[in-house]
């Protein structure tokens, strides 16, 4: 018999999305769309832009289910699924072209797919539904589109892939960030394209044709991926989010949507993310559901497939057979044993989720009969009302192929997965528990679970989100807290716990793979405790930043920074910011995890659209009560700031631990200000007191000179003391006249 002492720690599961989003993408719902164009030939217009490829757009007032907004910018959206000889083509509308941050409900790009390749009119929105169970994926509903006032048709309203997604998804967007789309010159039917290979050279330049940057900066940090990925797969985590990799791979081979990655090597997304690893995003699946089946760039497929060859795909056929153009995203993460292990585990849970159950088919029964009326009444569609009927099932013949029903795939489709090799006799994982020896924080904390017909177990944790997921072993030995060996209970320790960890786990023997929570790492369990006053404390307060530090948009706004005073991290999730005393969780920061003795600035800007270190206070340069707490309302720290005058700081000296005072803005950094230009001949100069009031105390060797903040000299001099009741309280900076070492920063405070 196993006795289990265990501490009880609050353990919850958790998706890893981020924020809340927008109703206007709610799936059940259909949208009313209304252009009225500036000008009557605007079909010729955006015919001639697509013609001319020149990405521009033409002016149009839109209504969005009632409300209005003015000097939108439309354009064509896409490629192949645009054409001068269609009625309905698909639109990108621009709602913020010529008025700055017009949006409708928070989003300022709307992306209309026409459903050209899908009689069923349901392969987009049902495939997108299926994989943001999985991996952050674009909201899809439907939309009646109006031009002028004429019902145009029945659109897939697909959410745009931009900064708000990563916003809502990643919590930054200023990150590099790429649309992984050839130049529509250099698409090469079963070549390269877009595939992260790097046969295009050694120098970033070379692979701009190829991929669309979306973002300030970042050709180098792609090349960097691309380099590992080809030349050091056994490193590639450090820059590439596997598991979310492994996750696209198998939605994709899952439901055939194969023009993607695994088939033309396009059509995907990369953002790299606050643990600095590249996350692919999956896009396009109107023609999922094996409406694209063309070639797949293998030795089996280069010519296309049909039908029975898409119920049958091997999801390993880039490892099991040979590349004809190179796919290193799958090919050098499958020369992993376990990653491919794992790759079939996430196979398993999309199919029996999924399509094993028949959800997916009672979802496209409902999706169908609510859009019944409205695909009938769309008189510029591509296919026949039976058309629309039967593909739900039944297939139906296009211009150059056909389209299999969505029954007709994915039933056989399961069938062929679920008796993979890989797919079954996993291990099981049940009855999970943590124990400690107190509070996790700043302890070890040992995980245990009970798994049956494993070879091998691991956990895998981080602290905050801009940490890695890093594993941990599990052994069942009798001497990891896991009673006696061989017993079936495995454990592991993480030491130097956070106050916040989130983690999964992963078992596997010779035949296959398992995680749990399933859907790892999308999901993950999470225990968490408080902490105590004094472990994080407001460092700096500064409601008066006119020139000092700007956030990421290259604003100067009011921030705060934090200071974790312990030699653990820190992580702020169920940590809470407030400037009302009677409403202490006014502000849920982040989950971030703030190192040892670290500094972390939160924004008081009440600007969530910049990311999700922007508070939603801003902060009062009359003064005003700032509080830090635990989720329960403890209060960790709390400080009543006075009137700041411009670019002035408030913070604790010395640094983390001392009484608030006016001084010299360190953003990010220790309040201890350095009074000292130390040569490397030796310590010439030493200023004192700082801050400073009536004098200054100078001990130099030779000249200096003193100027403000804007730069204008104040004094020249080598004088030993300085007399300055008349000088301005703010900031200033006494640099050495032989100009070989770096200013030292002064503070004047009355």
């Amino acid at each position: 018999m196993i006795f289990r002492f265990v501490f009880y720690i609050s353990t919850f599961l958790y998706s890893a999305i981020l924020f809340s989003q927008s109703e206007f993408y709610e799936t059940d719902n259909i949208r009313e769309i209304n252009i009225n164009f500036y000008d009557e030939n605007w079909d010729h217009l955006l015919d001639s832009l697509y013609v001319e490829g020149e990405g521009g757009r033409i002016l149009a007032n839109i209504e969005i289910d009632g409300s209005t907004y003015y000097s939108v910018g439309v354009r064509y959206k896409g490629y192949s699924s645009v054409s001068v000889n269609y009625t309905k083509n698909p639109f990108n509308i621009k709602l913020d072209y010529l008025i700055e941050d017009q949006n409708h409900e928070g989003i300022d790009k709307l992306k209309l797919s026409n459903v050209i390749q899908d009689p069923s009119f349901l392969r987009e929105v049902l495939s997108y539904e299926v994989c943001r169970k999985y991996m952050p994926a674009s909201n899809a509903n439907y939309a009646n589109l109006y031009i002028d006032g004429v019902l145009w048709g029945l659109y897939t309203n697909v959410q745009a892939v931009n900064k708000e997604f990563l916003i809502e998804n990643f919590g930054s967007k200023y990150a590099p960030f790429f649309k992984c789309n050839p130049e529509e010159l250099n698409i090469q039917i079963g070549g390269e394209n877009s595939n992260l290979s790097n046969t295009h050279g050694t120098d970033s330049a070379d692979y701009m044709p190829y991929y669309d940057i979306e973002s300030d900066f970042g050709w180098s940090n792609l090349y960097h991926l691309i380099d590992k990925l080809n030349n050091a797969p056994n490193e590639i985590d450090q820059v590439l989010n596997v598991d979310r990799t492994l996750w696209m791979h198998a939605l994709n081979y899952s439901m055939i949507n194969f023009d993607s990655y695994i088939g033309y090597g396009q059509n995907y997304y990369m953002y790299l993310d606050q643990a600095n690893q590249f996350n692919p995003l999956i896009w396009d699946l109107n023609m999922s559901f094996g409406s694209f089946r063309l070639t797949d760039a293998s030795q089996l497929f280069y010519g296309g497939f049909d039908i029975l060859q898409a119920q049958n795909m091997d999801p390993l056929v880039h490892h099991n057979f040979i590349s004809v153009a190179p796919r290193p995203l799958m090919t050098s993460l499958f020369e992993s044993e376990r990653n491919r292990k794992m790759y079939l585990a996430h196979i398993r849970t999309i199919v029996e989720e999924n399509f094993l159950n028949q959800e997916y088919s009672t979802r496209a029964e409902s999706l169908k009969e609510m859009i019944y009326q409205d695909v009938l009444n769309d008189t510029n569609k591509f296919y026949s009302d039976d058309d629309f009927i039967m593909n739900i099932n039944d297939q139906v013949s296009l211009v150059s192929s056909i389209c299999p029903g969505i029954t007709q795939l994915m039933d056989a489709r399961s069938e062929y997965l679920s008796s993979y090799p890989g797919y079954f006799e996993e291990p099981t994982i049940s009855n999970i528990w943590t124990s400690s020896d107190g509070l996790i924080f700043g302890n070890d904390v040992w995980i245990n679970a009970e798994i049956s017909d494993a070879t091998y177990a691991h956990v895998s944790y981080r602290f905050g989100n801009n940490q890695r997921f890093v594993s941990v072993e599990m052994f069942d030995d009798g001497t990891h807290n896991d009673g006696s060996a061989g017993d079936g209970v495995y454990g592991c320790k993480i030491e130097d716990c956070s106050n916040s960890v989130d983690y999964y786990l992963y078992a596997d023997n010779d035949a296959s793979g398992v995680f749990s929570p399933a859907r790892a790492a999308h999901e993950f369990y999470n225990m968490n405790s408080n902490i105590l006053s004094g472990d994080l404390v407001i460092n700096e307060v500064m409601s008066n930043n006119v020139s000092i530090a700007a956030d990421p948009s290259g604003i100067f706004e009011d921030w705060i920074e934090l200071y974790n005073t312990t030699d653990f991290p820190i992580s702020t999730n169920n940590l809470y910011l407030s400037d009302n005393p009677t409403n202490l969780l006014k502000w849920d920061l982040p989950n971030h995890m703030i190192p040892a003795n670290g500094y972390y600035v939160i924004w008081a800007d009440e600007d969530g659209n910049q990311g999700e270190e922007h508070a939603n206070f801003q902060l009062s340069n009359t003064g005003e009560n700032i509080t830090l707490s635990n989720a329960d309302s403890t209060l960790i720290d709390d400080v009543s700031y006075q009137m700041q005058n411009i670019d002035i700081a408030y913070g604790r000296s010395p640094n983390g631990i001392g009484d608030f005072t006016m001084l010299t803005p360190t953003f990010n950094s220790s309040n201890d200000m350095n009074s000292v230009i130390d040569d490397p001949a030796g310590i010439v100069l030493i200023a004192s007191p700082n801050p400073f009031t009536d004098h200054l105390s100078i001990n130099s060797s030779s000249s200096y000179s003193i100027n403000d903040l804007y730069g204008r000299r104040v004094m020249k001099g080598s004088d030993n003391v300085i007399h300055t009741s008349g000088w301005a309280p703010g900031v200033y900076f006494i640099q050495m006249d032989n100009g070989r070492v770096a200013p030292v920063k002064l503070l004047k405070i009355r």
